[in-house]
């Protein structure tokens, strides 16, 4: 499966499980804002998880971001990985 075609697919899975319309270009905005800097540091990290959360407008407990930041940091998540972060998010 091409990458392009795994991100329409995340990008409609959490369409489809928030029962919201995130748009392809809002996601792509905020990826883009992303570098590997952001995900190697916690305080950016949460960060991201909250702009995440905030755009699919599905609350994200604290203890939600923190096995997510666990996560990334023990797995060393990298940007290629982007959309577990956001499928993980989606799961809780």
């Amino acid at each position: 499966m091409a990458n392009k075609d795994l991100s329409k697919d995340v990008l409609g899975a959490i369409n489809k499980k928030t029962g919201k319309n995130i748009s392809e270009n809002a996601v792509k905005k905020l990826a883009s804002s992303v570098t590997a800097d952001t995900l190697k540091n916690e305080a950016e990290l949460r960060k991201l998880i909250k702009q995440v959360a905030e755009m699919a407008k599905v609350p994200v407990s604290e203890s939600t971001t923190n096995d997510i930041v666990k996560a990334v940091t023990a797995s060393g998540v990298g940007l290629n990985h982007l959309e577990s972060l956001i499928k993980m998010m989606v799961k809780k």
